[in-house]
């Protein structure tokens, strides 16, 4: 069970900058896989500080839209906020801009788990 801290709220942030490692293999913009990885690990640096030893989370919904593109160079900010928390599963609102322009919206669940020993 998640300790007293992991509380709606919590907000995380991930960059990258688009380049030949994340872009779409026919057409050279960001990848909509690419984009939910970057919206995952937003998500997991909102509560990481606030798992209890031994405890890790790991994703299991993804419902995000991809709004627009973004080239070569582009630096994408994806941000995630905790919204729900019931017994292990956490819910997080999960954007992706470029600039001011947002690319990406959605929601990503993730659970709460043991790490294995």
């Amino acid at each position: 069970m998640p300790g007293p801290d992991l509380k709606a709220g919590l907000q995380g942030r991930m960059e990258t900058v688009v380049s030949e490692a994340n872009v779409a293999p026919h057409v050279p913009k960001f990848s909509t896989p690419s984009m939910i990885q970057l919206m995952e690990q937003a998500s997991m640096d909102s509560v990481v500080a606030h798992l209890l030893p031994g405890e890790t989370t790991v994703g299991f919904e993804v419902n995000v839209r991809h709004l627009a593109p973004a080239d070569i160079g582009d630096t994408i900010v994806a941000s995630a906020q905790l919204t729900e928390v019931d017994r292990n599963r956490l819910t997080f609102r999960v954007e992706a801009h470029h600039g001011d322009r947002k690319i990406g919206e959605g929601t990503h669940r993730r659970a709460v788990i043991q790490t294995p020993t």
